[in-house]
C-alpha cells in the first residue's frame, strides 16, 4: 500500500485516534481540513478546531473506534466504525459512518453520520 494513499492516509488517521496521539492525528489532516456531519453542519474547520474537539474525546479512558468495514473508491474511503465512549450517563457504543476524502496525501473533508447508542450494563 502507498503510503500517501487514501487507504493509507486513512489508515494512520484511525490509528493515531485509537493510541489517542493528537499530533499524528492533525498530520492525517489538511490544515484547512473541514468535518461535518453528514449533509450538515460543520463540526469543525482547520486544525485548531480539530485539535479541541479530539483532545476532548481523548479525555474519555475507553474511547477506541472499532472498524467494521471500509471501502475505498477513488480518493473517497468509507468507514462504518463502533466507537466506544464514556458518555455521562455510562459506557457504551455509538455506530458512526464516516466518510474521507484525501487530497494530496491528506484527508481534507470528513463527513460523519452518527448511529445508534448503546449503553452497556453496568458491570
Amino acid at each position: 500500500m502507498r503510503t500517501n494513499s487514501p487507504l493509507a492516509v486513512v489508515q494512520r488517521q484511525l490509528d493515531a485516534y485509537n493510541s489517542k496521539d493528537i499530533d499524528a492525528l492533525m498530520a492525517s489532516y489538511a490544515p484547512n481540513a473541514e468535518q461535518f456531519t453528514l449533509h450538515g453542519e460543520m463540526l469543525a474547520s482547520g486544525h485548531a478546531q480539530m485539535r479541541d474537539r479530539y483532545l476532548s474525546r481523548f479525555v474519555e479512558p475507553d474511547l477506541h473506534a472499532k472498524l467494521i468495514s471500509r471501502m475505498v473508491v477513488g480518493n473517497m474511503v468509507t468507514d462504518v466504525e463502533l466507537i466506544t465512549r464514556n458518555f455521562p450517563e455510562g459506557k457504551g457504543t455509538i455506530e458512526m459512518l464516516c466518510i474521507y476524502e484525501v487530497i494530496d496525501g491528506r484527508i481534507q473533508r470528513a463527513s460523519f453520520a452518527i448511529g445508534d447508542k448503546t449503553l452497556h450494563a453496568a458491570d
